[in-house]
């Protein structure tokens, strides 16, 4: 009598062994000479049991060992409406995709809620301690009888429910990979690389959700989210959710001239650098220009000099004294209300902190350092406060009304992030919130101002002004989500839709552009549907 076919993890691999019969398996299979087996990438663990499923075949899954939970939560809240909404996206999606929604919109209940709907064992990643630490705090006070430990920053628990760094996640993920039915990627733009990818690869959990503001990069690796997680589900803007869930606000761009002084020798540093790249042929307008000039101008003193001229060129723009001057009629014009200043580097961080006598946040604070001066900005002792770039990611100031945006980088990203910094409403339903952006004019920073705000670029002319090298149009990704080709059977199975497999077609679309699923004769939806997978069911294979 054949021996029954057995599915076993194997550090981040999956193990099926004997051979089951059918095809369908076959194409998620390679075999392996020194076990003599077939291996399979853990990634696939979903598909390739519902592959066996389909055609029958009877195995044995001893591959997972994430469990069911249960989660019964003290805090809860009537949620957003576009909260609702991407739930409902991604259920119908079947438990795989990306939601994004900008900074402050609610993420963090949006997971709990997906969690409450999927009662398993689940992983949280996120990219830095702080986050890790705001993750954990809200999870033990939503699920206070639920086991929720940590990984990273020293800490190594084995809990149902376990908030992890992408760091310390892609260092164990091998022996990750089966624990946990549900992964949630918080900014899960970080996890296409080629470190923190195989905490996905190398996982079987059937159900991904990923929370980001902009999962958009600009080396178009955010398309590989559609294979790690799932397609993207649904989206949101800041201006869609302007005095909703999130506080009305406005965007006031400030210009600043040069001084005589500043402009000369601007003009001098940019003819240095322009000569150079003309005669080497190279055009800053791409990512590949820049990385060339880089190479290039360490090759011969003349590179040398070209470099050096476009960052004291870069340095008067972002620091000029006219920028100095808005800052401290701002800072008068808005006392007592809580400011956040954002700068691209350290440097003018220090100088405006032992100018203004302002608190200053820099990768160089110590982490209890950082601590007590944000506890001290959200109690009102401090009324502003300094950064570089490490605000750009999870931190939560709810009475910041004011952001200040002396300088950046030309990234979408950190741009919706700094306006994420002051959106959160609080206890204030009437807040109103002003971002302040300072560019000077006619400098490179006009052209990386345009960029993060996704807009074109078109150079300016004046007479008896040189021609500016050529612009090229800033032009912004787009993520089209694809279809899912799940259904609900009558019975509450998962599968594959029999008319997917012969039309090539899904039965449930779901656009950015309608925000609306379309139904085609579907009896019972997944979004109405339970997780099956995580409930174990002697001498049956798990759906």
């Amino acid at each position: 009598m054949p021996r029954t076919p057995t599915l076993t993890f194997d550090r981040g691999t999956l193990i099926l062994h004997p051979p089951p019969r059918g095809k369908s398996w076959v194409e998620f299979a390679t075999w392996d000479d020194r076990v003599e087996k077939f291996r399979i990438l853990a990634i696939h663990y979903r598909p390739l049991v519902e592959a066996l499923q389909a055609e029958g075949i009877n195995f044995i899954d001893e591959a997972k060992e994430f469990v069911p939970l249960q989660l019964v939560p003290s805090l809860e809240m009537e949620p957003y409406p576009h909260q609702s909404e991407a739930l409902e996206a991604w259920k119908l999606a079947g438990r795989q995709g990306v939601v994004v929604l900008p900074t402050a919109a609610g993420k963090t209940y949006l997971a709990q809620l997906a969690m409450q709907a999927t009662p398993r064992s689940t992983l949280i990643l996120v990219p830095t301690l702080d986050l890790m630490h705001q993750w954990y705090a809200h999870l033990v006070a939503a699920f206070p009888d639920a086991e929720v430990g940590l990984l990273g920053g020293g800490s190594r628990d084995k809990t149902p429910i376990l908030v992890a760094t992408y760091d310390s996640a892609a260092i164990n993920a091998e022996s990750l990979g089966n624990r946990y039915a549900l992964l949630i990627f918080d900014e899960c733009h970080h996890l296409p690389t080629e470190f923190y990818r195989v905490i996905a690869e190398f996982a079987i959990a059937p159900y991904r959700l990923g929370l980001s503001a902009t999962p958009e990069r600009t080396d178009g690796k955010h398309k590989e989210l559609d294979t790690l997680i799932g397609t993207e589900v649904y989206r949101k803007t800041p201006e869609e959710l302007a005095g909703k869930a999130l506080a009305d606000h406005q965007i006031i761009p400030i210009k600043v001239k040069l001084s005589q002084q500043e402009r000369e020798r601007y003009n001098e540093l940019i003819k240095i650098r322009n000569d150079f790249l003309k005669a080497e042929k190279i055009q800053l307008s791409s990512l590949e220009g820049w990385q060339r000039f880089v190479m290039v101008s360490a090759r011969s003193p003349a590179g040398r000099r070209a470099m050096l001229a476009h960052r004291e060129a870069r340095e008067i723009a972002v620091g000029t004294e006219g920028k100095i001057r808005v800052l401290a009629d701002l800072l008068a014009e808005h006392f007592p209300e809580r400011i956040l200043i954002f700068t691209t580097d350290n440097a003018t961080v220090y100088r405006i902190s032992q100018e203004f006598l302002i608190p200053a946040i820099t990768y160089q604070t110590p982490i209890k350092e950082r601590h007590e001066i944000l506890t001290r900005f959200k109690q009102g002792i401090y009324k502003s406060l300094v950064a570089s770039h490490v605000l750009n990611e999870g931190v939560d100031v709810p009475a910041a009304s004011i952001a200040i945006i002396l300088s950046g980088t030309a990234s979408p990203r950190e741009y919706i992030q700094r306006l994420g910094r002051i959106l959160r409403k609080g206890g204030d339903n009437n807040k109103r919130a002003i971002l302040y952006e300072v560019v000077t004019e006619d400098t490179s920073e006009e052209r990386v101002s345009q960029r993060r705000k996704g807009e074109e670029f078109e150079p300016r002319r004046r007479e008896g002004r040189k021609e500016r090298e050529e612009e090229s149009k800033f032009v912004q990704l787009e993520l089209l989500p694809s279809e899912p080709v799940y259904k609900v059977a009558e019975s509450g199975e998962l599968g594959v839709d029999d008319s997917v497999k012969k039309q090539g077609k899904s039965e449930i679309s779901y656009s950015k552009e309608s925000r609306k699923s379309k139904k085609k004769n579907v009896t019972k939806r997944v979004a109405d549907s339970s997780p099956k997978w995580g409930v174990n069911r002697p001498e049956t294979p798990e759906d």
